[in-house]
């Protein structure tokens, strides 16, 4: 059940990749909406982790 979870969320992902490209290209408004959202989901999951990384580093970086 995971397997197909994981295989999910790859199909998804790698479709918002083509949708990115194709967009980049010129592509129908629907990929360009598609291309658009992929990109934000990035930059979330990116600022995620870096704010996730930060909390971690204050926690650690006391008295050493």
């Amino acid at each position: 059940m995971i397997g197909l979870a994981l295989l999910g969320v790859l199909a998804l992902t790698v479709g918002g990749c083509v949708c990115v490209v194709w967009a980049e290209r010129g592509g129908p408004r629907w990929v360009r909406v598609v291309a658009t959202l992929t990109l934000t989901a990035g930059e979330l999951v990116r600022r995620a982790h870096r704010n996730r990384s930060r909390s971690v580093n204050r926690g650690t970086s006391g008295d050493d």
